[in-house]
């Protein structure tokens, strides 16, 4: 799918938005965004990441070849697939999902760390201002 049929695709069959309607959201003038859905023109870089935002995709699914779709029944909350290989996707997504899982461990772990140093840091300040209390006796 191409990036101006996909932005199509987005705008009607996800959004249910008006050209008018995305144009505003875009800041540009209707025709300018009528353009950009033709194929007509094709947008900067900048303007692309804008459109990307704007829809909720990445700027990676905007402009690859891969069609995306629309899986669920409103759509106020979407999932995006790349229809090229669903199995990759969802391996994709368990990777993700460990590396996550990952990061949050050594995350507790940092935390858990920190927390003994600080209090490690506190008994020491005790330590230390009971010590400068028997000096100034």
């Amino acid at each position: 799918m191409e990036f101006h049929e996909k932005i199509k695709h987005l705008r009607e069959k996800v959004k249910d938005w008006t050209q008018a309607e995305v144009a505003e959201k875009l800041h540009v003038e209707p025709n300018t965004y009528g353009c950009i859905e033709r194929g007509e023109t094709y947008p900067n870089l900048k303007k692309l990441q804008k459109i990307a935002k704007v829809f909720g995709v990445s700027l990676e699914e905007l402009v690859s070849e891969k069609e995306i779709l629309n899986i669920g029944m409103d759509n106020s909350f979407s999932h995006w697939y790349s229809t090229t290989s669903p199995s990759e996707s969802l391996v994709e997504l368990q990777h993700k999902l460990e590396k996550a899982h990952l990061l949050l461990e050594q995350k507790d772990k940092e935390i858990d760390y920190l927390k003994q140093q600080n209090a490690d840091l506190r008994q020491q300040n005790a330590d230390l201002r009971e010590m400068v209390g028997v000096l100034k006796r």
